[in-house]
């Protein structure tokens, strides 16, 4: 089994992940908590800055990358919070921080349509001129309260009309079959195995 470094710290990514993963011929590491590994996302889209983020701690590392952006965009909010979405209330804001400027922002809007966007970046190395990237996509809305103790960012607001329920009321192994990241992982499980054969 290979070892695949996380280019994240994020706690709540690489517990997803790794559920996700668990079948995936690589081995799950987290980045160290190493100052050295926080790189600026500077990118304008997810694409950008996961690709940033994997070059990077794979440049550091010499292990095979892997590294996520993701993020919620609402489109009558013209996008946002899209790649802001983990400081859409300001650098230092935490999840509810977050939350409560979303609901603020859609006050009296009946136009709550929003989706889960995630990009999964995989660098072999910090060179790689063919990284594979996969992404996946989770449709909802914003609720008016948050509801439910799972998951985390925005889950408790984003509400699933079908399951009549939150991201955050979901059991962890139904929200990593249907999430964003979760269809990420299956697109780049795809690219891999068609990587192999060809």
């Amino acid at each position: 089994m290979k070892q695949l470094l996380l280019a994240s710290g994020n706690a709540g990514k690489l517990k997803e992940l790794t559920l996700a993963l668990a079948d995936f011929d690589y081995s799950l590491q987290p980045q160290p908590k190493d100052s050295a590994y926080h790189v600026a996302e500077t990118g304008t889209t997810f694409v950008e800055n996961a690709i940033i983020k994997a070059r990077h701690a794979a440049g550091l590392s010499g292990l095979p990358t892997l590294a996520d952006d993701s993020g919620l965009i609402v489109p009558s909010l013209n996008g946002e919070p899209g790649v802001y979405s983990a400081r859409y209330a300001g650098d230092d804001a935490n999840d509810k921080d977050n939350n409560a400027k979303l609901l603020k922002a859609l006050h009296n809007s009946q136009q709550r349509q929003a989706y889960f966007y995630c990009c999964l970046v995989l660098m072999q190395q910090a060179d790689d001129p063919a990284p594979v990237i996969a992404e996946g996509r989770w449709y909802g809305e914003i609720c008016l309260q948050p509801s439910g103790d799972g998951g985390f960012g925005y889950d408790p607001l984003f509400y699933l009309p079908d399951l009549k329920c939150t991201a955050a009321q979901l059991p962890a192994d139904e929200k990593s079959r249907l999430s964003h990241r979760g269809q990420a992982v299956q697109n780049l499980k795809q690219l891999l195995a068609h990587n192999k054969q060809s």
